[in-house]
C-alpha cells in the first residue's frame, strides 16, 4: 500500500486515479469506476465523483492507495 498525499479534502475519486497514473485519462477513470472495478474502503464504488478524504483506502488494478492529508 502506498500513501497518496492530498493538500485539501475532499477530492473526487476519479481525479485521484488520474493523478496517480492508474489510468490514462479522466474519462478512463470514470469508466473503470462506473464499471465497478474500484473499491473504496473495501466496498465497490461506482460513484465517479465520490468524495475521498484522509484515511480512505482506494483499491484498483491490484494497487492500494491510502489517502493522507498533507499538514
Amino acid at each position: 500500500m502506498r500513501d497518496v498525499l492530498i493538500n485539501r479534502e475532499p477530492v473526487e475519486l476519479f481525479k485521484i486515479l488520474k493523478f496517480e497514473s492508474l489510468v490514462n485519462s479522466g474519462g478512463e477513470a470514470k469508466q473503470v469506476i462506473e464499471s465497478g472495478y474500484v473499491l473504496v474502503n473495501n466496498e465497490v464504488e461506482t460513484r465517479k465523483r465520490r468524495k475521498i478524504v484522509s484515511g480512505d483506502v482506494i483499491e484498483f488494478n491490484q494497487e492500494q492507495l491510502k489517502v493522507v492529508l498533507e499538514s
